[in-house]
């Protein structure tokens, strides 16, 4: 069985533990090994394209150039840019930051891939119908968003309306655009809230389509991705990073390494589900 095709509760924890220790960590080595792992994950699992890698790339840039450019704290000044210091520590400080944005807005991307609107219902449905309504729709509409501005850039072409020659035409183009797909996305936000509201969603227990049952193997990964958490947190909770007033680095103590050990490993673990499944198949193939 392939990752995504795990139970929703054992993806929902997996991608919960990961994001948890990239978003409240700023242990550097951690996040060097989150940014190269989601980068791996995206490129083998095909859930980025060039572009979203390009994007990626500039989020990167410019959350790391800005944290120098206007935090001057640090005791290691490299050069002065409006006689304004430029320290090593706010330096690497914004690299850090900008890891730990990057890594994780590759794995949310994952997350959205894998993560789908059926699943969705079923993970919140029993809880909070409303809350699994909302968050189906607005995964689905995000999904829909670039499809829909390309239409409606293209209807606009047809009519003469939509012209790049111009800086101003186009901004005025882009904005009627940006204005049309507000309207027709909040218009068909409405039509689906009535459509469920009048079959009577959310008023009785509600059933799946699809039923996910949590099997031994669930459970066993569910308690594995806990496991390497806790020994990630600890890891980094014994590990010394300070950045301000000067840099002050103790990565690869014992916890420190066992941390960093616990949560590659945890960072690769679809990959590693994945290619066992690969495998596995490869080798089906080969007695037929």
């Amino acid at each position: 069985m392939r990752f995504e095709q795990l139970n929703p509760f054992t993806v929902a924890v997996y991608y919960l533990c990961v994001l948890g220790i990239i978003m409240f960590s700023m242990n550097p080595l951690l996040i060097a090994i989150a940014l190269v792992t989601s980068v791996l994950s995206a490129v083998i699992g095909g859930t980025a394209g060039k572009k979203a890698h390009l994007f990626s790339l500039a989020v990167f840039l410019i959350a790391a150039v800005l944290n120098p450019l206007f935090v001057h704290k640090g005791q290691t000044p490299l050069f002065f840019f409006n006689n304004n210091p430029i320290t090593l520590e706010a330096t690497v400080y914004g690299l850090c930051a900008a890891g730990m944005l990057t890594a994780a807005l590759y794995r949310l991307r994952d997350l959205s891939k894998v993560m789908t609107s059926d699943r969705v219902l079923y993970l919140f449905g029993r809880f909070s119908p409303q809350l699994a309504l909302l968050l189906s729709m607005a995964i689905r509409y995000t999904a829909l968003f670039r499809v829909r501005w390309r239409r409606i850039c293209d209807a606009q072409r047809a009519l003469g309306l939509f012209t790049d020659g111009n800086l101003i035409d186009a901004v005025r183009g882009r904005a009627r655009v940006l204005s049309i797909l507000i309207t027709w996305t909040l218009e068909n936000g409405i039509v689906t809230a009535e459509s469920m509201e009048s079959r009577g969603y959310g008023t009785g227990r509600r059933t799946s389509y699809a039923t996910y049952r949590v099997h031994r193997y669930d459970v066993i990964l569910m308690l594995l991705c806990i496991w390497l958490t806790v020994v990630s947190a600890v890891g980094i909770y014994y590990s010394k990073a300070a950045f301000y007033p000067e840099l002050s680095m103790d990565l690869l103590s014992p916890w420190g390494i066992a941390g960093a050990a616990a949560f590659t490993v945890l960072s690769v673990l679809p990959l590693i589900i994945n290619g066992k499944e690969a495998i596995r198949w490869r080798l089906l193939l080969s007695k037929t």
